[in-house]
């Protein structure tokens, strides 16, 4: 079954209605459960059987309008509340990074949260789209700084989650001064020039606030495409002068001194400029912003920034005189204006939700909702805007039967994203709400965890080809550098002892059965699956394929399934269940989201 089949007037009214690139007027649906479950797939961690039915109910504008509305669940509180609990002889209340991931799979789960009295967090398309900023805005614990510093990296995403429904333009300001990017970039403490003790300003930040962060290397039509030059290459946005124009720009801050004491840690003045980090690892001046420090910022000499037409500052030169913060608004306000920005940011965030080609035509209708969000006061940057406009693209919401190339569309899914669905589908929590975080090591079995990139450019590059048939046909498949010879052992592995393991009655299998261990519940659809186990298909099918499996595939499964007979122990049911589970999951047609 696919999800809109050949209705091609279906097609062309939504056409009509999504393809203008200001509209934001409400679009009909979904009309089926296998569209609504293709929608919540590109939304959320993973659709459930309760979320389809609801957004059957209100429809895809109501639920973007209830998600808009919904509070944004954080992270840097339930640190706080598990450091205010007892300690234990194993140390499972001690803060750490595994601690902040924690946070991060209930938020992401939308489980019991015990910090908040069990409430459970309803903010799924917010902390999608904070999943997706955090791989383009990188900060990552593979910082020896910040591999010890949870409240620095819990903070740094919960502002990417407050500012996933904002303004683009505040979201860099945001990661400008937060100092867990400041930590990570190297933009801490940076000083002007003095020659005559060869310093000179740091350019990590100045160079990838530009090539990762807003306008890439080459510049770029509306639509994505490059620039060509009468050489027919393309164009650079920057060079040299202008990463030295930024990275002077960007001197003179350091760490907050909001509670700062001096019985506490050194303030920040011109005296202790390079010394004055906080002494605790939940200090305020993890999460607050950096402040200005007048006397090592270059206030002096003339920056060249960007150039480009339309640019407010004469060829792009801010002309010296300004203090930190004055410069610092006119070189982000430099960057924002940039042509490339709209573009840049539109095809990052279609690869992280939808489609890892998106046609020129998508790139350039979110584009043009960046450049103006079609309100009456026509603003740019809007990013609630450019989310609701992914979503509900033709591209989006039709898929594949829209495009001129069908088998070019889709992404890999994200291997974490395999676990989330997995567990959201079946219901998985834990008796406590707590999760067990340090086994396994998620980035080394799944290739990825929230913020512990290896690096600066992510787990996976937005313009990765896999060799091959990929690379031949000109097509990107980012999340296939993740999936390597290692991970495609270590992943189905994992996903293995989560089904066969870890399920709510289990108490004969390693790591299972404990209170923080996130068990699906494998017994929800036993009955089903030893009654009918061609209706059980059909149900993951719609769960987890958004009904886009195969007949083939399907009459697979069902063989399989039927040749299971013994249920001489009661539990045929339940392990129907599993195997469906663990064979639909490590399936090629799963893997692939369309």
């Amino acid at each position: 079954m696919k999800v809109f089949s050949s209705n091609w007037l279906r097609v062309a009214v939504l056409a009509l209605f999504l393809w203008p690139a200001f509209c934001l007027a409400q679009v009909a649906g979904p009309y089926t459960d296998a569209e609504a479950a293709r929608f919540l797939a590109q939304a959320t961690f993973g659709p459930t059987t309760a979320d389809i039915a609801h957004l059957r109910q209100v429809g895809y504008q109501g639920w973007l309008n209830e998600q808009f509305a919904a509070p944004v669940s954080t992270e840097k509180p339930y640190l706080d509340w598990v450091a205010g609990l007892p300690n234990t002889p194993d140390g499972n209340n001690t803060v750490n990074d595994d601690t902040r991931m924690e946070a991060w799979w209930i938020n992401a789960l939308g489980t019991p949260d015990p910090s908040r009295g069990m409430r459970m967090p309803t903010d799924q398309l917010r902390q999608r789209v904070a999943l997706a900023l955090s791989e383009i805005f990188v900060v990552s614990n593979a910082n020896g700084t910040l591999a010890y510093e949870p409240y620095a990296l819990a903070s740094w995403h919960d502002m990417l989650a407050a500012d996933a429904f904002g303004n683009y333009r505040t979201l860099l300001e945001d990661v400008t001064k937060s100092p867990a990017m400041a930590t990570y970039l190297s933009m801490l403490a940076n000083q002007k020039a003095d020659p005559t003790q060869n310093i000179h300003p740091d350019e990590n930040y100045a160079r990838e606030v530009m090539q990762l962060f807003s306008i890439g290397l080459v510049q770029l039509n509306t639509d994505g495409t490059p620039k060509l030059d009468a050489n027919n290459q393309p164009i650079p946005t920057y060079d040299q002068t202008v990463v030295r124009g930024m990275a002077a720009v960007f001197t003179g801050w350091n760490w907050n001194n909001a509670t700062c004491t001096t019985g506490s840690w050194p303030c920040c003045t011109a005296d202790t400029y390079t010394n004055c980090g906080p002494s605790d690892t939940n200090s305020p001046a993890w999460w607050s912003p950096l402040q200005p420090i007048a006397d090592f910022h270059d206030s002096t000499s003339d920056k060249q920034l960007l150039n480009y037409p339309g640019v407010a500052l004469s060829n792009g030169i801010l002309i010296h005189g300004g203090d930190a913060q004055t410069e610092m608004t006119a070189a982000l306000d430099n960057i924002f204006h940039h042509p490339n920005v709209g573009p840049f940011i539109a095809r990052r965030l279609i690869q992280r939700l939808v489609t890892s080609n998106p046609t020129p035509g998508y790139v350039s209708h979110i584009a043009q909702v960046f450049n103006d969000d079609g309100s009456s006061a026509h603003v740019r940057g809007n990013l609630q805007a450019v989310v609701q406009a992914i979503l509900l693209d033709p591209e989006a919401v039709v898929g594949a039967s829209y495009v001129p190339n069908p088998d070019a569309y889709g992404k890999l899914r994200e291997p974490l994203l395999k676990l989330t669905h997995l567990w959201r589908a079946m219901g998985a929590e834990t008796p406590n709400g707590r999760v067990d975080t340090p086994y396994p090591e998620w980035e080394s079995t799944y290739g990825q965890a929230p913020l512990r990139s290896p690096s600066v450019f992510n787990f996976f590059k937005p313009d990765f080809q896999q060799p091959g048939e990929l690379s031949q046909r000109g097509l990107f498949g980012p999340e296939f550098q993740v999936y390597t010879a290692t991970t495609a052992v270590t992943i189905p592995n994992d996903i293995f002892h989560r089904i066969f393991c870890d399920y709510t009655t289990s108490t004969n299998c390693y790591s299972s059965g404990g209170p923080n261990t996130m068990s699906i519940n494998a017994d929800r659809d036993a009955v089903l699956a030893l009654n009918n186990p061609s209706g059980l298909i059909d149900l993951y099918n719609l769960l987890f394929m958004s009904g886009q499996m195969s007949s083939f595939m399907h009459d697979t499964l069902l063989t399989r399934l039927n040749a299971m007979t013994d249920n001489s122990d009661g539990t045929l049911g339940r392990q129907r269940v599993q195997h469906a589970l663990y064979l639909i999951i490590n399936s090629p047609e799963y893997s692939v989201q369309k």
